[in-house]
């Protein structure tokens, strides 16, 4: 059962230096304040899994968390570029970034094999691009049956994953309503898992098109008010569209990076930085 526990607490339980780690969220409940703490711990060698790593990752590739990114497309939405991401790609700078690149339905494939205990995916895809002959892990296979020529793409299995949800009960069930992307697939692939709410209710009132999550399949459950700001949780608050433009400015450049992290994550004690 899914153990209620402070978001610092959370991740120094559940995050290791070398883990394959997975923050997942499109567009909307993206775990930015999970993504801080685990910088503000200085874990270290993480492989980094996401389907769009956004800004959440430019700040942990920054501050020299990763030494792997495994995506499937990567910006800073409706900005531009991740620069602290390109920094470490083309100048190994503040470490060298290995990356495997898929396409999204490969990656959403990926975690669904995962979370069904299947050793690989296979779809039609990737037919007329170019990432096959750079990413070792998509394979060309033979349909037994047909004899159509499809993809194959092994299973993806975080060590743990981290997503951000509207809420959850005292017994650790978690609900999510919105847009969701892989977010239930992230989890049930995952070795371990975290999913930090809005709050914690004594009871799960009914949603539209809601997710839940059982207990029995989330490790723990942190309580972190606007922990995915500046993506926004839908029914609690909205977009921060003027901190995507700021932090363009922030990481354009490794000086005033390094001086966002001294003053808003390594500066604060809060475990959402603002």
């Amino acid at each position: 059962m899914a153990e209620i526990l402070p978001l610092h607490d959370a991740v120094a339980r559940l995050v290791h230096d070398g883990d394959t780690v997975a923050l997942e969220g499109f567009t909307h409940l993206i775990p930015h304040a999970a993504g801080q703490e685990i910088i503000r711990q200085r874990r270290r060698d993480l492989t980094l899994v996401r389907m769009t790593p956004d800004i959440v990752y430019d700040q942990l590739i920054g501050a020299g968390c990763a030494r792997k990114l495994i995506f499937s497309w990567g910006g800073n939405p409706g900005v531009g570029s991740l620069h602290r991401f390109r920094d470490a790609v083309q100048n190994a700078w503040p470490v060298p970034l290995e990356i495997e690149e898929h396409s999204h339905a490969g990656m959403a494939n990926r975690y669904v094999a995962g979370a069904s205990g299947l050793p690989f995916a296979v779809l039609r895809g990737y037919t007329g691009t170019d990432l096959p002959r750079h990413t070792d892990t998509i394979k060309q296979i033979t349909c037994p049956f047909t004899g159509e020529r499809l993809a194959a793409v092994p299973a993806i299995n975080p060590d743990v994953s981290i997503i951000h949800a509207q809420r959850a009960d005292r017994a650790g069930n978690v609900q999510l309503w919105g847009l969701v992307g892989v977010q239930k697939e992230a989890v049930l692939s995952a070795r371990r898992s975290l999913v930090t709410v809005e709050e914690i209710v004594d009871e799960l009132t009914p949603v539209p098109g809601q997710v839940v999550l059982p207990s029995w399949a989330v490790t723990a459950v942190a309580e972190v008010p606007r922990g995915a700001h500046p993506s926004y949780a839908q029914g609690y608050y909205e977009r921060d569209n003027e901190y995507y433009e700021y932090w363009d400015s922030i990481g354009r450049n490794r000086d005033s990076f390094e001086q966002w992290l001294d003053e808003k994550v390594f500066g604060v004690t809060e475990e959402v930085a603002r």
